[in-house]
């Protein structure tokens, strides 16, 4: 497995697994989103690791509760919150995991995802996140498109937008020390990438997995798609420096130029596999002969 810490931009080749004990803590905002839901819990308890999967409800009336609360394979805290980064903050203060990561209810993991995780921060133990690479699909749950990440930088992600999504984001739990470095709960869509700018700040260090871990539900309802995000992203733009602001098109160049050397515009035909609508108890096996990195609009 090859990696690319962004810190200083050393290539490292990981040698095999080590066998610390590692646990994870999942956390799932959920409102009103039972189906998807079902897929999501799927995904995380057949991972094989030790974990904890923390759903954070908002009291949803679509008949979740009505499985939700019953359900082994989750801890559930049905509260009113004030939005999703609420929701998530929540999540952080019970967490009891080494590593911490965010999965919405629309989103999934790969199978042997979160070991190939713990394997990486096994190995690295200076790096805090860590991004594995997304399948993008349908509601149907077909594959639409992939995004195989670069580390985020941060004038890149200050002044132009964060280029990586949350479901394949990996962090130790040491990163959360102080409230500070939670989710600022006054944006509603864009937090993702205030919280990263914050992170990046403070000297953060990221690395790239350079494996598939995750799958995001590509559609009209992503909250990242809204007039709200976008104007969430002009106000995290406009808090940087003027300089930075000017020097836009050459973050946005020297982005593609790293995704450009990195290998990461190619990718061979591959298969993943899925909860589907059709098969919420089992995984269903996706065959992508033409991968594309081309989104729909």
């Amino acid at each position: 497995m090859n990696v690319e810490l962004q810190t200083g931009g050393l290539a490292l080749r990981a040698a095999p697994r080590l066998n610390r004990h590692v646990r994870f803590s999942i956390i799932t905002p959920s409102l009103n989103q039972s189906d998807d839901l079902r897929r999501c819990v799927a995904s995380v308890a057949d991972q094989g690791v030790d974990h904890e999967h923390l759903v954070q409800d908002a009291c949803s009336s679509d008949g979740t509760l009505d499985w939700l609360v019953a359900d082994p394979r989750v801890q559930v805290r049905v509260e009113k919150d004030a939005g999703m980064y609420d929701a998530i903050n929540r999540g952080f203060r019970r967490a009891s995991g080494d590593i911490v990561a965010w999965l919405n209810c629309d989103e999934q993991y790969l199978p042997g995802a979160l070991a190939g995780v713990a394997g990486f921060f096994e190995l690295h133990p200076g790096v805090d996140m860590v991004f594995g690479d997304i399948v993008l699909v349908d509601k149907s749950c077909q594959y639409l498109c992939h995004r195989r990440v670069e580390p985020p930088r941060l004038y890149h992600t200050w002044v132009c937008h964060l280029s990586t999504l949350s479901c394949a984001m990996f962090f130790r739990q040491r990163i959360l020390a102080g409230a500070d470095r939670w989710l600022d709960t006054t944006y509603r869509a864009g937090g993702d990438g205030e919280w990263m700018v914050r992170l990046l700040r403070a000297g953060m260090r990221t690395a790239a997995l350079q494996r598939f871990t995750s799958v995001f539900t590509f559609q009209d309802g992503n909250l990242g798609r809204t007039a709200a995000a976008r104007e969430e992203w002009r106000r995290l733009r406009n808090t940087a420096p003027v300089w930075a602001r000017v020097l836009s098109p050459w973050w946005v160049l020297l982005h593609r130029c790293r995704r450009l050397v990195g290998g990461k515009y190619r990718q061979a035909p591959f298969a993943f596999s899925l909860y589907a609508p059709e098969s919420p108890a089992h995984r269903l096996v996706r065959q992508v002969p033409r991968p594309t990195i081309r989104c729909p609009n």
